[in-house]
């Protein structure tokens, strides 16, 4: 369990909301089953809610904590790496290196900067087994969203082409200290074995330009970019962005 709320404030400039309620915890480990032999990293330990637990089931665990203070009191936890950075800067694929295994990545991240961390992820994928994160539950709804659903977009195409997403369990505010003012969720992310070939890079540019003008169809904004690529295949442009099953996108991204 984490630690008494009073015993370190949490820091708005870092998003921190921490996690008390033990039913909750509880799920979500039980959501991520940990075995012991396992590379398991956990982002944004904070008081140690899912820290603790998790060192329960596994003798071993690496955490990335940007907090000083709380850098400071984890490395004093048998069984811990600590990792005093911010997430952004961390070689996922360096990790995986020391230890000759792939990761499983968890944790409760902070909602002011879950999309980048997201898509920092991204481009370790290959080093990863899953992920399992909490997250505000509009971004889960986004990640998961299906085609036709107006939470479908630029995320949803960004992760999905790449993951399974799947959100597994929803968490109420007052399950944190301080509550946060919106609902979160738990998402699970599994890399497909075998992914398309594609630049990524592309498909992002691409994929950017399609949601650009979401509300109108896509001969204004994709058309016009193929249209400046001297692209001459065909694509239906009759349809707005969130009309395009990932799929298409990805056969468009491979055939260019």
């Amino acid at each position: 369990m984490a630690a008494a709320p009073s015993a370190h404030r949490a820091r708005k400039r870092f998003g921190q909301h921490f996690l008390t309620d033990g039913a909750i915890i509880g799920a979500i480990i039980d959501a991520i089953d940990p075995h012991e032999g396992e590379l398991v990293v956990e982002i944004g330990p904070g008081l140690g809610a899912m820290t603790l637990p998790l060192l329960e089931r596994i003798p071993q665990l690496t955490v990335i904590e940007l907090d000083r203070d709380l850098a400071a009191r984890l490395r004093q936890r048998k069984g811990l790496t600590v990792i005093e950075s911010d997430v952004l800067k961390v070689d996922f694929a360096a990790l995986a290196a020391e230890r000759g295994q792939k990761l499983r990545v968890v944790g409760n991240l902070p909602y002011n900067i879950s999309t980048p961390i997201l898509f920092h992820l991204l481009g370790f994928v290959d080093h990863v087994v899953d992920q399992h994160f909490m997250l505000q539950k509009e971004v889960v709804d986004r990640m998961a969203a299906a085609p036709g659903n107006k939470d479908y977009g630029r995320l949803s195409v960004m992760l999905q082409w790449r993951y399974q997403v799947e959100s597994v369990l929803d968490v109420p505010p007052e399950a944190f200290d301080p509550p946060p003012r919106v609902d979160s969720a738990v998402v699970r992310m599994l890399p497909f074995a075998v992914p398309p070939a594609l630049d990524a890079a592309l498909l992002g540019e691409m994929v950017a330009s399609a949601f650009s003008q979401r509300r109108k169809l896509l001969r204004h904004s994709l058309g016009k970019w193929l249209e400046a690529r001297g692209f001459s295949g065909h694509f239906d442009l009759q349809r707005r962005a969130e009309e395009v099953p990932v799929a298409e996108y990805v056969a468009l991204a491979q055939a260019l």
